[in-house]
């Protein structure tokens, strides 16, 4: 029987790109019970990207809730939780708290058996599913048993982000303007920043196009010890460790694309409807049907065959990687180029006979 449920609250404390891509749950349950209060918990660096999708009506922050659990759960009157991300704290809080519906995949750890009452059961190993996918299996215990295409996820993201005058302000001078994240946080495979530094070379042909280069305070240290060649360009502009996230959204928002490896602004860029490239390895579980950017505007770029090795290599970066060449990236973004040329051309004008 399914179950029925007036506030829920969706766990996911990890990542921000396994956050973003848990999303879309939310507008998918909204659909089908537009009552549904939900609440999402995260780790603080994550709530403020979380606050700009409109299908969560409250954001907890998993640093004070986890100061008093019993005090959040006395107020709140969740009935139901989604363990989206396996943590035993967590399922042991809920289960003390006696949620009456606790769900969580019994498949992954073996306390989810223990700790929760509607246990959903999936493997993801070498499943086809798109990690995105993998998160409507949680919804089985409401009757919800459709787990959408990729192709569908793109219409349940439901951002509103809000305009950052300063932001742009700091765009406004340049035609177009792209956005580099050259580092992952060490959550992925990354392009080889000699490759970004060729793709910035190639575009200062053009003196229409901006780089931005965004990161954390720590991997804008890391590009100036080693990425001397491409911070000298003069095409390009270092903002790494300068915005908060929400603030990051908002740069993302305002900008006419990103390039970025498997990393969490690479999901906010697609989540946004931004023009969005991808690069990945073709290796299992790293490649792109795991990992792609799921947008209106989003493509993954990945080889075919993947490298000798590489599913065991702890590298970096690969053979994989290095073989994406500056040039097949440098087609995909003179492509976006155009169209946003086409986008920010002005209207014919008519006169008064009607004729352009």
């Amino acid at each position: 029987m399914a179950i029925t449920s007036s506030h829920l609250l969706i766990c996911r404390t990890d990542n921000i790109g396994d956050v973003i891509l848990t999303l879309p749950i939310a507008a998918f349950l909204k659909q089908h019970y537009p009552d549904l209060k939900i609440s999402f918990l995260c780790r603080g660096y994550a709530a403020p990207v979380v606050r700009q999708c409109r299908s969560i009506d409250e954001v907890v922050e998993l640093e004070s809730f986890l100061l008093d659990p019993a005090a959040y759960f006395a107020h709140a009157d969740v009935d139901t939780i989604i363990l989206a991300q396996p943590n035993k704290r967590l399922a042991v809080i809920a289960f003390k708290a006696r949620i009456r519906n606790r769900i969580g995949n019994a498949r992954h750890k073996l306390y989810q058996m223990l700790y929760c009452n509607r246990r959903v059961r999936f493997k993801k190993g070498n499943s086809e599913y798109h990690e995105a996918q993998f998160n409507f299996e949680f919804l089985r215990p409401f009757g919800l048993t459709t787990i959408p295409e990729p192709s569908a996820i793109p219409a349940l993201y439901d951002f509103d982000v809000p305009q950052n005058p300063e932001i742009n302000r700091l765009l406004q001078p340049y035609p177009f303007n792209l956005i580099l994240h050259t580092k992952s946080n060490g959550h992925g495979r990354e392009w080889p920043v000699s490759h970004y530094a060729a793709l910035a070379r190639q575009l200062s042909k053009y003196p229409d196009v901006r780089l931005w280069l965004t990161g954390s305070p720590a991997e804008g240290q890391w590009l100036a010890e080693h990425a001397e060649e491409l911070l000298e360009l003069e095409n390009v502009s270092n903002v790494c460790g300068k915005y908060s996230l929400d603030q990051l959204s908002s740069l993302i928002n305002a900008a006419d694309g990103l390039i970025a490896s498997g990393t969490g602004p690479l999901h906010i860029s697609a989540a946004l409807g931004q023009r969005t490239l991808g690069l990945f390895p073709p290796t299992r579980p790293m490649h792109p049907g795991r990992w792609a950017p799921l947008g209106r505007r989003a493509q993954a770029l990945s080889l075919p065959v993947s490298c000798t090795g590489c599913k065991d290599s702890q590298a970096a970066t690969c053979a994989c990687m290095e073989n994406i060449t500056p040039e097949s990236v440098a087609e995909i973004v003179l492509r976006w180029r155009q169209e946003a040329q086409a986008e920010k051309a002005p209207a014919p004008a008519i006169s008064a006979s009607g004729r352009q």
